[in-house]
């Protein structure tokens, strides 16, 4: 009898399309599986970085933009806030792009789209542009926040559920990335007098160079079908819209902070473009690298629990924020953001593994096994993404609604953070309410059964 093949099954039609991928088989996994996940897993990070970067490129081109350009902080703020929901919006059909083109062809379309927002941006930016192009100009860059959404869907389902947490914290770490590579290839520019248009100019070779490797390395899975009934029960399942409101304060704080940072330093502390390009970049830097650390640690100890004292520490710090802000220190003021910006993404990754897991519990919980299980929580947590990475994204948007409202009403970020504060209280009693906590009656039951253990909510 032969045994069965353990490397993936090609298809005949062209695109380079899989149609067998069994992860959840160690056997497959370990024979060609890994490989070729990591391939996929190695270039989509690539088209992500840089979706990133076009998505976050206004929060460095306001640092150029000086009294010349006729723009009001708060001009600036709504501008940053404009694209930000735009990067929100989009991420809902880019995670349903992948089932109907294919996660490769999608990401070469995605990658390739960057470059409408680079070019426009290169042609409008200079003195004289009015407020009403630099938003319509703004809004094209919020094309890039999608690149994450279609991304994430895709890795998701190149991984079994034990690995889910680290790729999915690297994907989402590399693509994160983008942000302060930006603002420190901005920062060298301003140091060497240079314009924003050389900024610009510098990346529009490394779009085109994004969509020509995806399609030359990636790969699409023809198991990942359009399954328009997936995103209708992950938008029917309570856990969907409670894990997005969660990631409003882990991933919302990471993008609205990182549009955000330089303009608060240069308004509120007095910082030169180039003052404050030297620190903007190391807040991002630090949270887009521990992205990973979060999944590890979510991997081995349960997201859950890993998201519920990551929000203790980011109340903690921003509590000593609101006090470095009424000090007006500067040399606090920077560290403890810089400190926030590590909490934040370290619960990016914690949380985005907790996605998969919940799936999976509510699988176990229906009674199914083995790869139906798997085959469940793969469906619903790939649809579901894309609805949570869009709602945590619109926390980018009321961060820089807040920080506009706060120094039009105080001159000072102060009442921001304030509100900051008592948002991360919420989502601390939330994740403890909803995945931490067990009634004693569901202990009593739970402790008698003598049926299989289940996956609890508190090991996701």
């Amino acid at each position: 009898m032969t045994a069965p093949s353990t490397a993936p099954a090609r298809s005949g039609r062209s695109g380079r399309w899989i149609e067998h991928w069994d992860p959840e088989d160690e056997a497959f996994w370990r024979a060609s599986g890994e490989k070729v996940a990591r391939r996929n897993l190695l270039f989509s990070v690539l088209s992500e970085h840089i979706g990133f970067s076009i998505w976050t490129m206004w929060s460095v081109l306001v640092l150029f933009m000086g009294p010349e350009y006729g723009l009001t902080p708060a001009d600036k703020f709504l501008l940053t806030s404009m694209v930000t929901l735009v990067g929100a919006v989009v991420r809902v059909p880019y995670t349903f792009a992948v089932a109907v083109f294919g996660g490769r062809n999608w990401t070469i379309v995605s990658a390739a789209l960057l470059l409408v927002p680079t070019v426009a941006a290169y042609t409008v930016m200079e003195p004289g542009t009015s407020f009403g192009t630099f938003l319509l100009v703004g809004l094209l860059a919020g094309i890039g926040g999608g690149n994450f959404a279609s991304s994430m869907t895709n890795i998701n389902a190149f991984f079994p559920l034990r690995k889910k947490g680290w790729a999915l914290g690297m994907n989402a770490g590399g693509g994160n990335i983008g942000v302060p590579v930006i603002q420190l290839v901005a920062l060298a520019i301003i140091g060497a007098s240079g314009g924003p248009r050389l900024l610009l100019g510098i990346y529009i070779p490394l779009i085109v160079a994004a969509a020509v490797l995806a399609a030359l390395f990636m790969d699409n899975l023809a198991s990942v079908k359009n399954d328009t009934g997936a995103a209708k029960d992950a938008a029917k399942d309570a856990h969907t819209w409670i894990m997005s409101f969660l990631y409003i304060g882990t991933f919302g704080s990471f993008i609205g902070y990182s549009f955000a940072f330089g303009q608060v330093l240069t308004n509120q502390f007095g910082r030169t473009p180039l003052q404050a390009a030297y620190l903007t970049f190391i807040g991002p830097l630090l949270g887009s690298l521990i992205r990973p650390v979060g999944g590890l640690l979510a991997d081995r100890y349960g997201g859950a629990r890993i998201t519920l004292y990551n929000y203790l520490g980011m109340a903690a710090a921003t509590a000593v924020l609101i006090f470095a802000s009424m000090e007006k220190s500067l040399p606090l003021f920077v560290s403890v953001f810089v400190v926030l910006f590590v909490l934040s993404g370290l619960g990016n990754g914690s949380t985005y593994k907790m996605i998969p897991g919940i799936f999976q519990a509510k699988a176990l919980a229906k009674g199914l096994e083995g790869e139906e299980a798997a085959r469940y929580g793969r469906r619903l947590s790939g649809a579901s993404m894309g609805l949570i990475g869009a709602v945590g994204a619109l926390g980018g948007v009321g961060i820089n609604l807040a920080f506009r409202q706060s120094f039009l009403s105080y001159g000072t970020g102060t009442g921001a953070f304030v509100a900051f504060l008592a948002f991360y209280g919420v989502c601390f009693a939330v994740t403890w309410a909803v995945y931490l906590r067990r009634p004693a009656a569901q202990a009593r039951t739970e402790t008698a059964s003598e049926a299989k253990p289940q996956l609890s909510y508190a090991e996701v």
